[in-house]
């Protein structure tokens, strides 16, 4: 395995993705508006004095604090109705918008791989170079792993301002993040980021565009959806254990995933497909 080989293909790819305004766009557009504005703007209006007020004084919002689940209502004890609300959208429910960032920015990328390749015509000059299958396949898939793994992280770091800087004058602390973030941020974000791109290059090389592929990539999305009724229900709570579990699972389902995407990637069929 010839890493240098590994490496350079993966930097032709990133070159490649930064001139494809369909790749770049997305990838600029969703943290900006779900992970640092609609975060920012949630805050000031809670921390306008008479939005609290009235949080705090009507009696049904504090009704439906107390129907919530016991695991829910212990990360709100000591709080005010404010604040309260502030922890539960955007410290719990919007949690799940970072299982959705990995496999987004994963599968944008990877989606450009071969399918990309296809569309400006270079494909067989690629595919005609000495490295071998393997090299090629992970190539390809270092090139959306880890630039996906990285935005990810850089927008939770600027979650992380937002939360803490917007939200000083409610909470009067810095409160965020919760525990229950790390192990979801650090080991089921690049879990999910790798499942994304192992399935979406296998995809993407029997693709014949960017946006089919893409499109086709999408529905691993329902994974994350699945997870994210889980949390809003109270029916699977992202604890910290719970997020080491099913990161467990994910990490299994890759290595069995990325095996079998290797042995089925075979460039004489795919020569063969362009003839």
């Amino acid at each position: 395995m010839n890493w240098r080989t590994i490496r350079a293909i993966a930097q032709k790819d990133l070159y490649e993705a930064r001139q494809n305004k369909s790749v770049w766009l997305p990838i600029m557009i969703v943290p900006l508006v779900f992970i640092l504005v609609l975060p920012a703007v949630i805050l000031i209006m809670a921390g306008n004095p008479e939005i609290a007020a009235s949080m705090n004084s009507d009696p049904e919002t504090a009704k439906m604090i107390t129907l919530l689940p016991a695991f829910m209502q212990s990360m709100i004890t000591g709080l005010n109705t404010a604040q309260s609300m502030v922890v539960l959208f955007l410290g719990y429910f919007f949690a799940p918008f970072f299982l959705i960032l990995p496999i987004m920015f994963a599968t944008v990328i990877a989606s450009e791989s071969f399918a990309g390749e296809r569309e400006r015509k270079t494909i067989e000059a690629l595919l005609y170079t000495p490295a071998s299958d393997a090299e090629l396949f992970l190539g390809k898939v270092m090139a959306s792993f880890v630039p996906a793994i990285l935005i990810t992280w850089a927008s939770f770091l600027g979650y992380i301002l937002v939360l803490n800087g917007a939200g000083y004058p409610i909470m009067g602390k810095l409160w965020f993040p919760m525990t229950s973030w790390y192990p979801m941020i650090f080991w089921m974000s690049p879990a999910l980021s790798l499942l994304g791109v192992a399935a979406t290059v296998l995809i993407s090389s029997k693709m014949q565009t960017f946006m089919g592929a893409y499109q086709t990539s999408a529905s691993l999305v329902v994974l994350v959806i699945a997870l994210m009724v889980g949390q809003f229900t109270g029916v699977l709570a992202l604890s910290p254990l719970v997020g080491m579990l099913v990161g467990l699972v994910l990490w299994l389902v890759d290595v069995l995933l990325t095996v079998l995407a290797v042995k089925s990637f075979n460039r004489s069929k795919i020569l063969a497909s362009e003839v």
